[in-house]
């Protein structure tokens, strides 16, 4: 759910030019030689990657390794939980040799950050650290019998209530109930008391600590389904409902602080503090400086993800959206968001690549849908593991409605780019229900934001002012902040905003169409949502 490789396709290429010594000098006031640094590690669903920002958020290094998906049954994703720590560990070492390069001593890298897919689930024995199965990702739909037989057991209205989510295939505690119910071996460790969960952060925290800590952010923690949203620790009621009380949960811990220091056996950062964890989208949101409350950002990424700061006090929402933690500091009060979620964005155009051989490239994918100027009465319901916010239909599946003879695959390329852009109008629509409060701009990132024709499309189909950042990696510098705030690099928030805002461009998209058509295409769009859902029996 990070930003991912390519551009269109998931997340997004990194947007940075390279920076060598001498041009460095022009953009800060400090020298190379004594400029402070902090290592995001971005842990996203195709890819581990590193990138080293300086402490005006000017990125000077990265690496990237692609990770291998697994899909042993359709509606099936896993990862490797080795090959996730593998990955990380070689960004972290390359990014250590580009730095040389650029003569940038390594000793002034002072904290590592890590920012990552959330709800992905791994599960190990804490007896030996390794992994009882491989990680099942955020987006796997295996559990949707598990979900039946929850939703069907007393007192599973009163889960959302305590925890912030719906009982869904996305979360992490429904996938931890499906493992101990289909693989004997995670059940022999349950029952010897030796079976450790965690999420994406906590096992990357385990690994790089040599298994000294087993903890978790308060951010990951909100997306567990264990943790109550109001008091952020685990909830009696909510183990007990999922029957995990052998579970070995990580502690809840705030986003910016010290939890330990890298263990790197090739010493490419000695005792490098690491000090910040952020889910992805939580991450992103901080990116972008979203401190305050009613600051909102859209993501575009393998999923889409919107998030809208609602402040120290959680907001439950009336209209189909979660409540999440947006970031906590140490020693002070989480700041809550309302989140939607659309489960396929960017993985749409690799859809269209790998599955149908439409495109070669992702970016033919905008330059498709920039052919024509409307998708001639098509749209694409891309409800390939159901619908998630505003709708959470789990019956739902892909659907492409209003074909005739003079449509093309320039017509549903654009489609299939609309049908994200749809369904953020609906997100903010109940935001705004929500909230009380009207949307007048929406800060956006991610691999679909670099294209301007989708930008386009999603202000028309807004009606609203969409911004987008100069430097695309928002997400990546999120886990940096954090990071940073805990070793001294920033002194506090305002800190952070009075260096980094000087540093910040944007582009900006209008919408074009009026408001009888938008409001007619939205309408539209309604109609073709209604005949994609239910086809699940």
């Amino acid at each position: 759910m990070s930003p991912e490789p390519t551009v269109l396709e998931v997340a997004g290429e990194l947007q940075m030019a390279s920076i060598d010594r001498d041009a460095f000098k022009n953009v800060s006031d400090v020298p190379v030689d004594e400029e402070q640094y902090v290592l995001a590690l971005d842990q996203g669903t195709t890819s581990a990657r590193v990138i080293v920002f300086s402490s005006e958020s000017v990125p000077v290094a990265s690496h990237q390794v692609e990770l291998n998906q697994h899909y042993p049954h359709p509606g099936w994703v896993e990862h490797d939980p080795m090959e996730l720590i593998r990955a990380c560990r070689e960004c972290i070492d390359k990014v250590g040799d580009k730095l040389d390069a650029k003569r940038i001593p390594r000793k002034n890298v002072k904290a590592l950050g890590i920012t990552n897919q959330r709800e992905t689930t791994v599960l190990w024995d804490k007896r030996n650290g390794q992994p009882v199965y491989n990680a099942i990702v955020w987006s796997d739909t295996r559990t949707e019998g598990t979900v039946v037989r929850l939703e069907q057991k007393p007192n599973a209205d009163k889960v959302p209530k305590i925890c912030g989510l719906h009982i869904s295939t996305y979360f992490a505690a429904v996938k931890v109930r499906w493992i101990l119910d289909n693989v004997p071996k995670a059940r022999e460790v349950y029952e010897e008391g030796c079976l450790c969960f965690g999420t994406v952060d906590s096992w990357i925290l385990y690994n790089f600590t040599n298994g000294a800590r087993h903890i978790t952010d308060a951010t990951n923690a909100s997306r567990s389904m264990f943790m109550n949203i109001q008091t952020l620790e685990y909830d009696a009621e909510l183990v007990d409902f999922f029957d995990v009380p052998k579970l070995n949960l990580p502690d809840v811990v705030s986003s910016s602080e010290i939890y330990g220091y890298f263990s790197d056996d090739d010493a490419a950062f000695p005792s490098l503090p690491i000090s910040g964890c952020l889910g992805d989208q939580s991450s992103a949101l901080v990116g972008h400086l979203g401190f305050d409350k009613g600051d909102a950002k859209n993501t575009y990424g393998t999923g889409c993800f919107l998030l809208y700061n609602t402040g120290n006090d959680p907001v439950t929402s009336e209209n189909g959206l979660l409540t999440t933690i947006a970031f906590q500091l140490k020693g002070q009060k989480p700041v809550y968001a309302l989140e939607g979620s659309i489960a396929v964005a960017g993985s749409i155009i690799k859809w269209f690549r790998n599955n149908l051989g439409l495109i070669e490239t992702s970016e033919q994918m905008s330059d498709l849908a920039g052919q024509v100027k409307d998708s001639a009465g098509v749209y694409f319901v891309t409800a390939f593991s159901g619908l998630f916010a505003p709708y959470w239909r789990r019956d739902a599946r892909g659907t492409i409605v209003g074909l005739t003879a003079y449509t093309t695959r320039a017509h549903i390329a654009r489609a299939a780019i609309e049908a994200t852009c749809f369904q953020t109008r609906a997100i903010l629509e109940s935001m705004s229900r929500d909230s009380g409060v009207p949307f007048h701009k929406l800060l956006v990132d991610g691999g679909m934001s670099s294209s301007a024709v989708a930008m386009q499309i999603q202000s028309d189909i807004l009606g609203m002012e969409v911004v987008r950042p100069g430097m695309r990696e928002p997400t990546a510098l999120g886990a940096a902040i954090v990071a940073g705030l805990a070793t001294g690099v920033w002194n506090d928030l305002d800190h952070v905003r009075s260096k980094l805002q000087k540093r910040r461009t944007i582009t900006s998209f209008t919408g074009s169409l009026t408001e009888k058509e938008r409001d007619e295409q939205y309408r539209m769009w309604g109609r073709a949502v209604e005949k994609a859902c239910g086809w699940v029996e």
